[in-house]
């Protein structure tokens, strides 16, 4: 009996750790696209012309215009395409976003100054945030949005970021 109560012990503290990860599957349609509309502060994930999902989301902490250097707290206008996954990230989890292509390095170098880098898609921060553009020029979704977002989306899948 005792060893009975212990197995049933043991199978559901695993399959609590089970759904406690933050690794999820997908076997939908591929995104075949991804569009942020900075304007609208949405994201969508498509495939071809069809929207899978979407999500609000924040940027930049100085949202207006197309990325130019680094600390402008600008996300970056244009297409890129998704350059790998970050399972580590310090936001949770992340999409690594191509930004700076040649052009946006020509011409920071042109006005002798950093294009910048490391732009993501990721989850939220650690600490309370307190405005609702707060990223130094990523897009953040909730960190249950980003374990989808996550799962959907491979590298290699072009984004385009509008105005």
């Amino acid at each position: 009996m005792r060893i009975l109560r212990l197995v049933v012990i043991l199978v559901m503290a695993l399959g609590l750790a089970a759904c406690g990860s933050k690794f999820r599957s997908y076997n939908g349609p591929k995104v075949t696209q991804v569009q942020v509309h900075k304007a609208d502060r949405k994201m969508y994930l498509l495939h071809n012309d069809r929207v899978l999902k979407s999500y609000d989301v924040a940027l930049g902490f100085m949202p207006d215009g197309h990325k130019q250097f680094e600390g402008d707290g600008k996300t970056p206008e244009g297409g890129y395409f998704i350059s790998h996954k970050n399972p580590n990230s310090e936001f949770h989890l992340s999409l690594g976003i191509s930004y700076p292509n040649e052009a946006d390095v020509a011409f920071a170098e042109s006005m002798d100054k950093q294009p910048g880098g490391d732009i993501f898609i990721h989850g939220g921060p650690n600490k309370p945030i307190r405005r609702p553009d707060w990223t130094a020029g990523c897009i953040a979704v909730s960190d249950k949005e980003m374990e989808v977002v996550y799962s959907m989306i491979e590298p290699g899948t072009p984004i385009f970021i509008l105005p």
